[in-house]
């Protein structure tokens, strides 16, 4: 009977502990023009925020439909994150620019916020991301 009791426990203690739940996060993005295009959003962390070739914790590229797209990023572990997006009108892959530097795009951040001169820091477009479903809005600009 010990060893039957010994057995059981040690299959307990190697059996992994369940994972973390991960978080959903469906992105309802307005005010999309109807020049078509695809839209492009990418989640990133404090870290990867600012940096140009910056890693994402995940990103999609979905077909732009005028008025409202929605967009589902999935698996995501729960977190403080920021989202960066823009309309790709011609689908080149690339935020296309003047050449004095104004949008050509248009484009959007977590929090709606509105850019200055460059992009908003970190701490003006975080959000809160937890586990389960999670949804916020973006204004495209």
């Amino acid at each position: 009977m010990f060893r039957l009791l010994l057995a059981g426990l040690l299959a307990l203690a190697m059996t992994p502990a369940s994972a973390a739940p991960l978080a959903t996060l469906f992105v309802k993005v307005e005010k999309v023009s109807s020049r078509g295009g695809d839209l492009r959003i990418a989640l990133y962390e404090r870290q990867s925020y600012g940096v140009d070739s910056g890693d994402t914790v995940a990103d999609a590229v979905v077909p732009a439909k005028p008025g409202q797209t929605l967009v589902t990023l999935s698996g995501i572990k729960p977190g403080i994150y920021a989202i960066k997006m823009f309309q790709d009108d011609n689908r080149n892959g690339k935020f296309d620019m003047s050449w004095i530097g104004w949008p050509l795009e248009k484009f959007g951040f977590s929090n709606d916020v509105h850019p200055t001169f460059s992009e908003p820091p970190f701490d003006s477009a975080k959000f809160e991301l937890r586990p389960g479903t999670n949804t916020i809005t973006i204004h495209l600009q």
